[in-house]
């Protein structure tokens, strides 16, 4: 990483993140199916990896960074906390303007037009929470600082394990079969690179949007972790193995950031 430029780093590390997405289909291809609960625990790890990963990786930075560029601790904070605003609003207008299905189908069999469709819905879902994880590395690299980006990168490539995993098994249910559900898992992870290569281009052409840009993507990824994920892990009564997959995933992030 460190003999690549910050935009090349920026792309490489949220396709590697991307990648991760494919890695946590293939046990589609074996197993019959994975129980309600063991989702929503998954579901519940992601959620707190990325929660983690926006505090630590993200809006901490971003503060930092703020504080340099205004030289002062109030005008960082509300520089910050716009960044964050500006994140999640714009994520919430694409969910509002954009039809989707939210991020869990439920255990149905059959294939019809309706499901069909539902289905494709859902994994425009999946494409437009992706897209924030991927820029959130692209600019965790963009200053160049491969220390802040690398546990980044792989806290996002580790939530994206159970969403492989999850998309493959919604697309299985609707009647694909195995080897299209995988592979369909595995584009839905290529939107990452897309976000990263936007993110890194920006703050490393001026670095005077490195803050802003650690800060919106922070405000991005709490709203998808908000009003996708966490709501979606408790859908089905399993709440107390939803948050015990929160503390995990968090607790995880925490000690890759702290010691990478």
């Amino acid at each position: 990483m460190e003999s690549l430029s910050a935009v090349q780093a920026g792309i490489l590390a949220s396709l590697a993140a991307g990648l991760f997405t494919p890695l946590g289909a293939l046990p589609i291809l074996l197993l019959q199916r994975v129980s309600q609960r063991l989702e929503d625990s998954l579901m519940g790890f992601g959620a707190g990896v990325m929660l983690a990963a926006s505090a630590f990786s993200l809006a901490l930075p971003a503060i930092e960074e703020a504080e340099r560029l205004t030289g002062g601790t109030l005008p960082a904070l509300l520089l910050v906390a716009t960044g964050i605003a500006a994140g999640g609003g714009l994520i919430m207008a694409i969910e509002q303007w954009v039809p989707h299905e939210h991020f869990v189908l439920g255990k149905q069999s059959g294939a019809d037009a309706t499901k069909l469709q539902q289905v494709w819905l859902f994994i425009f879902a999946i494409t437009i929470h992706n897209f924030p994880e991927g820029l959130a590395v692209g600019v965790g690299f963009g200053n160049g600082d491969t220390s802040a980006g690398v546990p980044l990168m792989l806290g996002i490539g580790i939530q994206n394990l159970p969403e492989g995993l999850i998309v493959a098994l919604g697309l299985l249910t609707a009647g694909y079969g195995r080897r299209t559900a995988f592979w369909l898992a595995f584009l839905s992870g290529l939107v990452e690179p897309l976000g990263g290569a936007l993110g890194a281009v920006a703050v490393s052409f001026a670095q005077t949007l490195l803050p802003w840009g650690l800060a919106f993507a922070a405000g991005a990824m709490l709203f998808v972790i908000s009003h996708e994920i966490i709501p979606e892990s408790h859908r089905q009564g399993h709440e107390h193995y939803a948050t015990t997959g929160v503390l995990a995933g968090f607790t995880v992030m925490l000690m890759l950031d702290s010691t990478l």
